[in-house]
């Protein structure tokens, strides 16, 4: 039920991705990077679970340094995730396979240059190291300019943005890249990479659903984006993005390819209409920025506090991080970011204040009992 795709095929490492190479699975390790027990069981645990790629994210030069002695650990295929901080690139790039940047953090540092110079430094370290690069669109981090062009359009905003990057890395005469464009709605994640894949059916499609949240609604959300997708030819590798306990990340892997096969042979399932209706529980899978390890905890409390509004159709995000945690909780009626000793609560956009890990459930239960009542 996958049909041949029309994709190039590029290389990560050993490994083809694209054109008629089968559908490549990966995940991310969820601790701090700097951790280098944790991270390290991390990657053992992914690598053993059958991932082809494992990404790890850098926000400093002790994640650098940490990231050096893991890849001696390990043989696996690692890409990094450079985060808002791009200049670490040629630091990372001697230690990993695949380099991921996203657009929209390319605007944080050095801002006297020019995206496209910050661009062309990005690919010169890529081929100096033989890195291929992923050109990661997020719909939570749009940059500025597109969100400026496209101001009630965040999916005309992201594919222009796919669009124009890789025209941009074409010109510097690089191919071997691919993009991902995701979002937490999985309608969203369709339609955007239906439409990029329309424009540029040469480029190879990472997919995933970002932020889907605990099982069984995250597999139910990934597995709705996925079927839509493959079954039309798009998509070339892909990650299942799910908030676990640290020791069950390679359950990412294994939901992967179960949902591959599925639709390899046929078996979908079916959405009830009423499925998006009720209240929308977003949290992201965790990862090297998130501060505090309690966070997982803190989304499976979420969970269980907010059960008793469930018909209601509201949005909550849990957030494990300052990166994407701002951004990406705009669109929620209530979001929730956190930091090392503080969670970050937030109503649409306005900003309601900072509270300890012990403070922060009854007062999200307080605004939720707000917003239940407003709506009758």
């Amino acid at each position: 039920m996958i049909p041949p795709r029309k994709t190039r095929t590029i290389h990560v490492r050993d490994l083809p991705i694209g054109g008629s190479a089968p559908i490549a699975v990966q995940s991310m390790a969820a601790t701090q990077t700097k951790n280098l027990e944790a991270t390290a069981r991390q990657l053992q645990l992914i690598h053993a679970a059958g991932a082809d790629i494992i990404r790890v994210a850098v926000d400093s030069k002790e994640d650098v340094a940490a990231l050096a002695k893991l890849r001696a650990g390990t043989n696996a295929r690692l890409s990094v995730d450079l985060q808002e901080n791009y200049r670490l690139a040629e630091l990372v790039a001697p230690h990993v396979d695949k380099v991921r940047y996203n657009p929209g953090h390319l605007h944080h540092h050095e801002k006297h240059k020019s995206i496209e110079e910050k661009v062309a430094y990005l690919v010169d370290v890529a081929v100096k190291n033989a890195c291929a690069i992923r050109i990661g669109i997020n719909a939570g981090s749009i940059a500025p300019e597109y969100d400026a062009r496209f101001p009630d359009d965040h999916v005309s905003a992201i594919v222009a943005c796919a669009i124009d990057h890789c025209a941009l890395v074409d010109k510097l005469g690089f191919s071997d890249y691919l993009v991902s464009i995701k979002d937490s709605d999985p309608r969203l994640v369709v339609e955007a990479n239906t439409r990029f894949a329309a424009e540029r059916p040469d480029v190879p499609i990472h997919l995933g659903v970002t932020e889907a949240g605990m099982p069984p609604e995250g597999i139910i959300k990934t597995r709705i984006a996925f079927e839509q997708l493959l079954s039309r030819g798009i998509g070339d590798t892909l990650r299942v993005s799910l908030t676990l306990p640290f020791d069950d990340k390679g359950r990412e892997i294994a939901v992967g390819r179960e949902l591959v096969k599925d639709i390899e042979e046929g078996r979908f399932r079916s959405v009830p209409p009423n499925f998006f209706d009720g209240l929308n529980i977003i949290s992201c899978p965790s990862c090297s920025r998130v501060e505090n390890d309690r966070f997982i905890e803190l989304a499976e409390d979420v969970k269980r506090l907010t059960a008793y509004a469930k018909q209601h159709k509201l949005t909550i995000a849990v957030m494990g991080c300052r990166v994407n945690g701002p951004g990406e909780t705009d669109d929620a009626d209530l979001g929730l970011w956190c930091g090392p000793n503080f969670v970050n609560l937030k109503r649409g956009e306005a900003e309601l204040g900072a509270y300890r890990y012990d403070e922060i459930l009854p007062r999200l239960r307080e605004e939720l009992d707000k917003l239940v009542a407003a709506r009758g």
